[in-house]
């Protein structure tokens, strides 16, 4: 072999080895999908469809996706969930009758099925392969092939289907209901029940999990804060009323606090609380969780969830907060300059004009591990 073709080989291999680090990596964009009517089926919040926000440029409005084929002189249904998946770039939305699947990359509605006794807020599994889509308050969850939308199985706790999280492991499924105060936990291998948390202190709410999925944090009906559990022993730990607001007349919902979220890092909980037209922020660190500061919103909260960096909390009443300084740095507003309020969104993000990474309607934890509570503290 000749020098120059020895040299050339070696440039080659040098050249392979550093241009793949070298070369730029397709820039995140992240966008917030909002799903309408998600105040009931009130269209004064945003219409009909799902409204996409840029959220790398102050939430600016950028369009809004067909949904739901209204006859005239109908009454849209009301959005009961949302859920999205990077892996099968799919989209969900239930209404309390149907399920509507879309891809993510041209907005194209996949399918629309109806499903007897109704829909309310889905889960999807970590793979996208499964949906757990609550009946309408009824006593089964219909497990749904992700692609097809066909029933593959019926988990029936009897509690009122109502609120779903998928664990983020894709181990458990935990199920709430407004006609129990025992969380189901289903185990998605098998479609059975395998165990629950409780009985809280009246019927849950909605809920949400760590990510050690070790406890969980329940809103309750006629409480303003939240309670406790224990996912491993199945008990109660704890009860943690606000302190220093009262309760008072709720539009909607008919339970004082409607909404619980922890920041990713678990840091915080963050707490609705309707008839003060707040939310309550409490140091998750310590247990049971200290209350700490109060930010108040344009109208009464019924949901809150996070961005996936866990920079800014999202509360239903569509503003806009940044988790550090407790300010509110951006509303929704949709294409008629309509405050954009609801309680069913989404956090998605592409690159290279594919889904990467996906949030959750839920403002569940994300620290791997059990807990970010001192032993000691439990």
């Amino acid at each position: 072999m000749t020098l120059l073709r020895r040299l050339s080989i070696v440039i080659f291999v040098l050249v392979a080895g550093t241009v793949p680090s070298a070369l730029p990596r397709a820039a995140e964009h992240h966008f917030l999908y909002v799903a309408e009517p998600g105040i009931r089926n009130y269209v004064e919040y945003g219409g009909v469809g799902v409204l996409v926000f840029d959220m790398d440029q102050g939430f600016t409005f950028v369009r809004r996706i067909p949904s739901q084929d209204v006859p005239a002189g109908k009454d849209p249904e009301n959005v009961k969930g949302i859920a999205a998946n990077a892996r099968t770039g799919r989209l969900y939305v239930t209404t309390f009758r149907r399920v509507i699947a879309y891809d993510l990359a041209t907005d194209r509605r996949l399918w629309v099925k109806e499903f007897d006794g109704g829909c309310d807020r889905l889960a999807l599994s970590p793979d996208g392969r499964l949906l757990y889509v609550p009946s309408f308050e009824g006593p089964h969850w219909n497990v749904l092939d992700g692609e097809t939308g066909d029933i593959i199985a019926k988990v029936a706790p009897n509690s009122g289907a109502h609120n779903t999280i998928y664990g983020p492991d894709g181990k458990r499924v935990y199920l709430a209901g407004l006609k129990s105060p025992i969380l189901s936990i289903a185990d998605p291998s098998t479609h059975t029940i395998v165990g629950g948390v409780g009985p809280f202190s009246n019927v849950v709410r909605p809920f949400t999990i760590n990510g050690g999925q070790t406890l969980c944090f329940v809103n309750v009906n006629d409480l303003l804060g939240f309670e406790v559990g224990d996912i491993k022993t199945g008990k109660r730990l704890h009860r943690v009323e606000v302190t220093g607001y009262s309760k008072g007349p709720v539009k909607r919902h008919g339970c004082p606090s409607h909404g619980i979220g922890l920041t990713p890092d678990e840091r915080e909980l963050w707490v609705a609380d309707g008839a003060n037209s707040a939310v309550h922020i409490f140091d998750a660190r310590a247990m049971p969780p200290k209350q700490i500061a109060t930010v108040k919103l344009r109208d009464q909260p019924g949901w809150i969830t996070f961005s996936l960096d866990g920079r800014l909390a999202l509360p239903s009443t569509g503003e806009v907060i940044d988790v550090a300084t407790r300010k509110v740095i951006a509303t929704l507003t949709d294409d008629a300059r309509r405050p954009v309020q609801s309680e069913k969104v989404v956090e998605v993000v592409f690159a290279d004009g594919k889904v990467v990474k996906t949030g959750d309607q839920f403002g569940i934890g994300r620290v791997t591990g059990e807990s970010t509570v001192p032993p000691a503290a439990r």
